[in-house]
């Protein structure tokens, strides 16, 4: 059973965590495009706003990562 826990965890911990930032970055996709159709002389400042959104929600997608390795090392 403990064995079992051990290769499950990493795993479950990957899935999990990585749903809500994939979902994050595909909704912040969709509402820049959204924008940017209704107001297509902001593109650059939108744009921007876009990149560093997706990348703290790309960061919280590392950190499952960096747990997930914890968890199957330990």
């Amino acid at each position: 059973m403990t064995e079992a826990v051990k290769i499950l965890a990493p795993a479950l911990t990957i899935v999990l965590g990585s749903i809500v930032p994939a979902y994050a970055i595909g909704k912040i996709g969709v509402t820049a495009l959204e924008a940017i159709g209704r107001n297509p002389e902001a593109e650059s400042g939108i744009r921007t706003a876009m990149i560093l959104a997706i990348a703290f929600a790309e960061a919280i997608a590392i950190y499952v990562l960096v747990v997930a390795l914890i968890l199957k090392f330990t």
